[in-house]
């Protein structure tokens, strides 16, 4: 199995599902063979990938049915993905009832040898199924914007990751912190950036160099279900996000 990251953030619209479906593009594009696994109900990965979920097997199934993940990978146009599905509003009920489910996913990751990358999207919660996606996870990338609220965000995910590790006994360190929809031009974005800068060194990781700008292509991307790479492949946001996997991920492994 190749390494797994997960893309995770309490904080919902924080650009977590563009961060993930972008990595994993972009990974793919550069040869780099690589699965994108949808763990938000929401299914906003899903729907970026035109992947189905009804009728085929998902995330759901994989989790609570016994699926074998290999059997819920659809090939898509822009790439591989386990598709997301609305049964797993159900998924903190039935892991908070049988913690060994928790274990579930990292067990069925380790069945693949054909990706050197696993992405992991995760919903804008703290809950069992964010514990299932930490456990199968080697590192994890949160992405944040720089606006005030920001830190409650990040402060209340590293209690979860810390608990998590508590829990299981398997630390999951932090990557790095992606600043996205930065706008240089606003005085609390810079300030942001150094209290952002000191909060990652508290958490013994990096506040990636790399800060993805905001452009309104991303948002007419979105709109339109096409991915930003195809959408749009020279704005800033996509530019941004290839130079930070090209230089802060790659050449990290």
């Amino acid at each position: 199995m190749g390494k797994v990251y997960l893309i995770a953030n309490q904080k919902g619209g924080i650009g977590k599902t563009t961060t993930a479906t972008l990595m994993a593009q972009i990974l793919n594009s550069k040869g780099h063979k690589t699965l994108l696994i949808d763990a938000d109900m929401q299914r906003n990965a899903t729907d970026t990938y035109r992947a189905e979920y009804e009728g085929v097997a998902t995330m759901y199934d994989v989790l609570f049915e016994g699926k074998p993940i290999k059997d819920a990978i659809q090939h898509t146009k822009i790439g591989d993905i386990v598709a997301s599905d609305p049964l797993l509003r159900e998924a903190e009920m039935k892991l908070g009832t049988d913690m060994s489910l928790v274990g579930v996913l990292s067990k069925q990751l380790k069945t693949l040898d054909e990706y050197e990358y696993v992405i992991i999207d995760t919903a804008p919660s703290l809950g069992n199924l964010l514990f299932a996606c930490i456990r199968a996870a080697d590192s994890i990338i949160i992405p944040t914007t720089t606006d005030r609220y920001a830190l409650q965000g990040l402060s209340d995910l590293a209690q979860t990751i810390q608990k998590v590790e508590d829990t299981f006994g398997k630390a999951t360190p932090i990557d790095g912190i992606l600043i996205i929809k930065y706008s240089g031009r606003a005085n609390l974005a810079k300030d942001m950036v150094s209290v952002l800068d000191d909060f990652a060194k508290s958490l013994n990781t990096k506040l990636y160099k790399t800060k993805v700008r905001e452009a309104f292509k991303l948002r007419e991307s979105q709109t339109v279900r096409e991915s930003l790479l195809e959408y749009a492949p020279f704005s800033t946001p996509a530019l941004d996000y290839k130079d930070w996997v090209s230089q802060e991920i790659l050449m990290e492994d």
